[in-house]
């Protein structure tokens, strides 16, 4: 982690498991007239700050993308999206991690389909908490756009107008919530 301020703050020490319940990836894309979102209920996401570099690691199943049409979630899994059959995670790790009191910046590659992209995150970071149960938490809120483009989640329709009826770029939106490993 690189430190250049006074006012930057070490993340909490230790290995962190994602609590899945609590924690929801999504997506969101303008389409036609409004905005398109969707999440994935399968994910899995790691931070490890006990070394010398903090690391968050994360996965989402393609096959659990959830929007609300049957036909429409077929799709996304289809070779159109996210092509499910061949690439069934979408994954990220990161390379830096930079905390300014409650804010976050996370650097690192993105793959969708079999391609990587580096990206950044931007977000807020909770100072621990502990549950009811005597578990440590900390809750991370992430955000990032990509060009689905870059990715080869090309599809789309030509409006009357001729323009398209879905945008290229998607917001990447997570809230990740963590329990400190015993």
């Amino acid at each position: 982690m690189s430190i250049t301020t006074d006012t930057r703050q070490a993340l909490p020490v230790g290995t962190w498991a994602l609590d899945p319940v609590h924690s929801t990836i999504g997506f969101e894309v303008d389409y036609l007239a409004g905005a398109f979102r969707g999440q994935f209920r399968e994910v899995n996401a790691r931070l490890d700050t006990t070394g010398e570099t903090p690391v968050l690691t994360g996965s989402a199943k393609v096959a659990s993308v959830d929007v609300k049409d049957e036909n429409l979630a077929a799709h996304l899994q289809s070779p159109d999206f996210f092509d499910a059959e061949h690439y069934p995670e979408l994954s990220f790790e990161s390379s830096e991690i930079d905390r300014d009191d409650n804010r976050i910046t996370v650097r690192g590659g993105i793959t969708i389909k079999g391609v990587e992209r580096p990206v950044e995150l931007t977000g807020t970071i909770a100072e621990p908490i502990t549950d009811p149960y005597g578990r440590e938490r900390i809750g991370l809120k992430l955000e990032t756009t990509v060009d689905r483009m870059e990715f080869g989640v090309n599809w789309n329709v030509p409006l009357p107008d001729g323009k398209p009826a879905l945008a290229d770029e998607v917001k990447l939106v997570a809230e990740l919530y963590f329990v400190r490993e015993a």
